[in-house]
């Protein structure tokens, strides 16, 4: 990737919250990262949980926090930590975890408009989100973003199901206005994706995803960048990572 390149694609995720990187990820990395993904389905932590109703002809799968397990993850957060390290302008980046989502072939379950953020413990302006098909992704099956939504504020999270305000008290933050119901009023991203083609987005972006005709293997890295502080939650966080963890600096390969 050229610096002029580069530095359009910080403008966009300056401006937007979101870009799309063709071809970022190399055919021998992504193999490893197809056959962790299919070990992580066989073998699935005690985080993975389906998100789908128990009648959805489909099934979506989500697991977490497995790059200790299957080393392909890490080599992938290593591969894609320069891109996210010039989009957010930050010195370091830090992995902060590994987000695995598999909607089989026929599943009808959407994944509804929401930021990440809110969800996390972490506070500031560096976190971002590197979201990588393993499959082709066509753009009705695709991740889309609501431009300009980073900059805030901070939207209600809800269980993606039974729309539940589990994390912050009902009321206190502003609700996800209702994309779906008026898609034209909104600036909506999204792009058709190949295998090795990846999106990044920043933890505030509010965006959404529908089932998938054909099935749909994604891997997700999320990473820490210079300002991102891990805070005190007064309830169970998604995902929920110990007190104590550390997180690998993926352009040093130091944990701290």
């Amino acid at each position: 990737m050229t610096n002029d390149s580069m530095t359009n694609f910080a403008s966009d995720f300056t401006r937007d919250g979101a870009v799309c990187v063709r071809g970022l990820v190399a055919p021998d990395l992504l193999q490893r990262v197809t056959e962790a993904v299919e070990a992580n389905r066989a073998d699935p932590s005690d985080l993975a949980q389906v998100a789908s109703q128990s009648d959805d002809p489909g099934r979506f799968l989500e697991d977490f926090c497995n790059w200790q397990r299957f080393p392909a993850y890490l080599e992938l957060a290593n591969a894609t930590a320069a891109t996210a390290q010039a989009l957010m302008g930050s010195k370091t980046v830090r992995l902060y975890h590994d987000h695995l989502l598999v909607k089989e072939a026929g599943t009808r379950q959407p994944t509804p408009w929401h930021q990440d953020q809110p969800y996390y413990d972490v506070d500031g302006r560096d976190v971002i989100s590197m979201w990588l098909p393993v499959d082709p992704v066509p753009r009705a099956s695709t991740l889309e973003f609501v431009a300009g939504t980073h900059l805030g504020p901070w939207l209600m999270p809800r269980t993606f199901m039974q729309r539940e305000a589990k994390w912050f008290e009902e009321g206190s933050l502003q609700d996800v206005p209702d994309v779906q119901a008026d898609r034209d009023a909104f600036p909506i991203l999204g792009w058709e994706l190949q295998p090795g083609d990846a999106v990044f987005f920043h933890a505030l972006t509010l965006h959404a995803s529908q089932g998938a005709a054909g099935l749909r293997r994604v891997v997700s890295i999320r990473f820490l960048g210079d300002d991102a502080t891990r805070i005190e939650r007064r309830w169970r966080c998604s995902p929920p990572i110990p007190a104590d963890a550390t997180f690998p600096d993926v352009l040093t390969n130091q944990t701290r």
